[in-house]
């Protein structure tokens, strides 16, 4: 059960797992896989899977993004999008900023 680490130390895989079912993180992960097979479902139905490797066309190297993250409380019925991983990975919970437009 236990891996070596490079130090030679084992990896207590099942006490991480406890670890992450305590914090919550299962429940996080169940949360964005069922997103990212919703979205891969309806690829497919709609022929939006032309190379046929089980992932939508349009969702291939990026992120699926919560519109309100989980990690705030957020779920699949807020809503979801497709963004790019380094957009979706940069903004750490903060809202976008709204531009404003300098008077000359």
């Amino acid at each position: 059960m236990y891996k070596r680490t490079g130090k030679g130390k084992r990896r207590p895989y099942k006490r991480e797992y406890q670890l992450q079912l305590q914090r919550g993180e299962h429940e996080d992960r169940m949360e964005r896989q069922r997103a990212r097979r919703e979205l891969d479902k309806t690829a497919k139905e709609s022929g939006g899977d032309r190379n046929k490797n089980g992932k939508a066309d349009k969702r291939e190297g990026k992120d699926v993004s919560h519109k309100r993250m989980l990690s705030k409380g957020g779920t699949n019925a807020d809503g979801y999008k497709i963004e790019s991983k380094s957009k979706n990975r940069s903004r750490n919970g903060k809202s976008p900023k709204k531009r404003t437009t300098r008077k000359a």
